[in-house]
């Protein structure tokens, strides 16, 4: 099994939903552009939103064990995929690249 990195590549904010959707938030997302996370294997790095790992996470398992090529062709690195949270007011897109470090057991 692999670590995967995770770097934060865009952030959008979609004011016009907001104001006219959303309640009003104590906490907003807490990522910042450039960060840059490591999964050990699977596992949920500390830090990272657990929005966002609920839709990261099946292809950060993915490519701990090995997977490549999403899609057939998608990205350019076959080991590799770029997603976005599931945010609909604050958006923000991950790459996720498998590196060629072993998991810690």
């Amino acid at each position: 099994m692999k670590k995967v990195r995770i770097t934060v590549m865009k952030m959008a904010r979609y004011t016009d939903l907001i104001d006219e959707y959303e309640n009003p938030l104590e906490n907003e997302c807490e990522m910042t552009l450039g960060r840059v996370f490591v999964a050990n294997g699977w596992q949920m790095p500390e830090g990272m939103c657990k929005n966002a790992w609920e839709t990261l996470s099946p292809y950060v398992m993915a490519l701990s064990h090995g997977a490549s090529d999403f899609f057939e062709g998608w990205m350019k690195n076959k080991k590799s995929a770029m997603l976005s949270c599931n945010d609909g007011f604050r958006p923000v897109s991950f790459l996720l690249e498998t590196l060629e470090e072993d998991a810690d057991s």
